[in-house]
């Protein structure tokens, strides 16, 4: 699994002698090491994804971030300015009163080249159909091992699982990553991602024994140099703690962990109270978060985060921290690991 490259096309600050971890999902996408920069609103934009392409992970554009699938043609265009390396675009797809024109933004995703995809949310079963028609890799988001099961049947090529740390929407099961990723390791047979609660090498390690073929982070990517967000909420999530989130639409089973913040602590108090969407449509209004990331108010609005937060405490590159990840790593299974085997002393012969 441990691999030794000299690419001399790597960033500055990851060059020279580098391991690579090889997993089925690396050799399935064409990276060099397993992990992955999956999609986050507003934040999955071009010179973010590049960098972690460039460092040699997967990242993914968030393609409804972009307003029109014609904005997404030109993201998707500014990356490849970025990067020559592989990343893909996450698609999304939610229920809505006025739902986008996904099938206009697959076709954008197609007609841009894109090799791989991460899907999420609804049944994708007519997108995985159309992607795998064009030769598009499909990576599905799940949160339950039956959801799981049920992608793998429709298609997919990998499934990213999702523990209940995670940010965003963690389903209504609860289940976190420890007891979700070996019992789906258990039964799913295709390449598989963990997400939720990864951030360093240790999650990596640990994800690989639980049976996963690599790491989806999210929060860990907002706070990084090149991430698109305004620095005052890079150094917010590098300043909480593992309790700095609140569990929002509990009521309506369509939970999304988000940061704990006065607007989310308020949705909170206002559900336990009986409040209905439409009593809290004008707090959670994406517009709202949108806006956290522009002017640094980290009240101002929702906005993604998980309990990783208790563990990021720096702002690196993108380059400086995968390096970082996969070289621990490699001391973790090399030297800690390894030197826990011992081998028993034979009892002297009588």
């Amino acid at each position: 699994m441990l691999h030794a490259s000299t690419d001399s096309r790597a960033p500055r600050e990851a060059r020279g002698k580098q391991v690579m971890l090889q997993t089925r999902f690396t050799k399935l996408v064409g990276v060099e090491h397993p992990i992955v920069q999956g999609g986050m609103q507003w934040v999955g934009r071009a010179e973010l994804v590049a960098a972690v392409a460039n460092a040699g992970a997967l990242g993914f554009i968030t393609a409804l971030t972009q307003p029109t699938p014609e904005d997404l043609t030109k993201e998707i265009a500014r990356c490849r300015d970025l990067t020559d390396k592989p990343f893909g675009v996450n698609l999304t797809i939610l229920p809505a009163i006025k739902p986008p024109p996904y099938a206009e933004y697959r076709a954008a995703i197609i007609e841009s080249g894109i090799t791989v995809v991460e899907t999420a949310g609804n049944k994708p079963q007519e997108h995985v159909d159309e992607f795998r028609k064009h030769g598009v890799k499909v990576v599905h988001k799940c949160t339950s091992v039956r959801h799981a099961l049920s992608a793998e049947r429709m298609g997919v090529d990998a499934i990213s699982i999702d523990g209940f740390e995670c940010a965003g929407h963690p389903g209504e099961d609860d289940t976190p990553g420890l007891i979700l990723i070996p019992a789906a390791a258990n039964k799913i047979k295709i390449p598989m991602i963990a997400s939720g609660g990864f951030a360093d090498a240790r999650g990596l390690v640990a994800a690989l024994a639980l049976g996963a073929d690599g790491i989806n982070m999210g929060t860990r990517f907002m706070a990084t140099r090149e991430s698109p967000i305004h620095q005052l909420i890079k150094e917010k999530i590098v300043a909480n703690d593992e309790r700095e989130t609140e569990l929002i639409f509990r009521t309506m089973r369509n939970t999304s962990r988000v940061a704990k913040n006065e607007i989310s602590t308020k949705v909170v108090a206002m559900e336990k109270e009986g409040a209905k969407f439409e009593d809290i449509r004008e707090l959670v209004a994406g517009t709202r978060g949108k806006m956290v990331y522009a002017t640094g108010n980290s009240d101002e609005g929702i906005w993604s985060a998980g309990q990783v937060q208790g563990l990021i405490q720096d702002i690196p590159t993108c380059a400086e921290l995968i390096s970082r990840i996969v070289r621990e790593a490699e001391a973790i299974i090399r030297s800690r690991l390894d030197g826990m085997i011992v081998q028993p002393q034979r009892e002297a012969a009588e």
